[in-house]
């Protein structure tokens, strides 16, 4: 294992009318919540591919479903490693995601949605420079909404991601709780959005970090 070699990965879905963003719809159709979703992704692709490019040896990913989607990211993302998504759940599928990647020698790995268009680099950088303290074994970016935008180990933990309920309103306390009875040593990162409903949607468009994709697509 290189200690020094990071992964960031996005956790991507291809976008899909009638199963991508359908708490958006209404007031969006399915065909418009696919399309916003797709600019959400490319901003958040936009935000790793700069962090990767601030941060030391930081390598961009994207983690993507379903499994043949792997030209359609690898047009959207070129030079970002791609890795399927495998497992029945989500919790099953972050696992495979970061703990395949100490698997395959990186020192430090980390999964961010791709729900969060105006989430700020910064973050994601004090997410590494979270890891990077001896003291630290998990980094967690919370949600407003209870769930949590980034996760972040540089040792596998599966019962963080398997042992939870995932996308509930108490997702991060769950999480935390589970680190607590393992003794992991838990950093918090600033809290943060991510857009499922309406009423995120007003917010995200009133959102002065909001990414040019996404800021293109409402402005239409």
């Amino acid at each position: 294992m290189d200690i020094t070699r990071r992964a960031l990965f996005v956790m991507a879905r291809r976008p899909t009318p009638g199963a991508t963003k359908t708490r958006l719809c209404p007031p969006l159709s399915p065909d418009k919540a696919a399309a916003l979703y797709g600019c959400f992704l490319a901003d958040v692709i936009d935000r790793v591919r700069e962090a990767a490019g601030l941060a030391d040896r930081l390598i961009p990913g994207i983690a993507f479903t379903p499994p043949d989607a792997a030209t359609n990211f690898a047009a959207l993302a070129p030079g970002f490693e791609l890795v399927p998504q495998v497992g029945a759940t989500l919790g099953e599928r972050l696992d495979g995601v970061l703990s395949g990647a100490l698997a395959r020698g990186y020192g430090q790995v980390a999964a961010v949605n791709s729900d969060s268009p105006s989430l700020p680099v910064a973050y994601l950088m004090q997410a590494f420079a979270a890891l990077d303290d001896p003291a630290v074994d998990v980094v967690l970016g919370p949600c407003d909404d209870g769930g949590y935008y980034l996760i972040g180990w540089k040792r596998p933990h599966p019962a963080l991601v398997r042992d939870v309920t995932m996308s509930a309103a108490d997702t991060l306390a769950q999480t935390l709780a589970v680190a607590a009875r393992a003794g992991l040593r838990v950093a918090l990162l600033p809290p943060w959005y991510d857009v499922d409903t309406p009423a995120d949607l007003t917010r995200l468009a009133a959102d002065p970090g909001l990414g040019g994709h996404t800021r293109a697509f409402l402005a239409r």
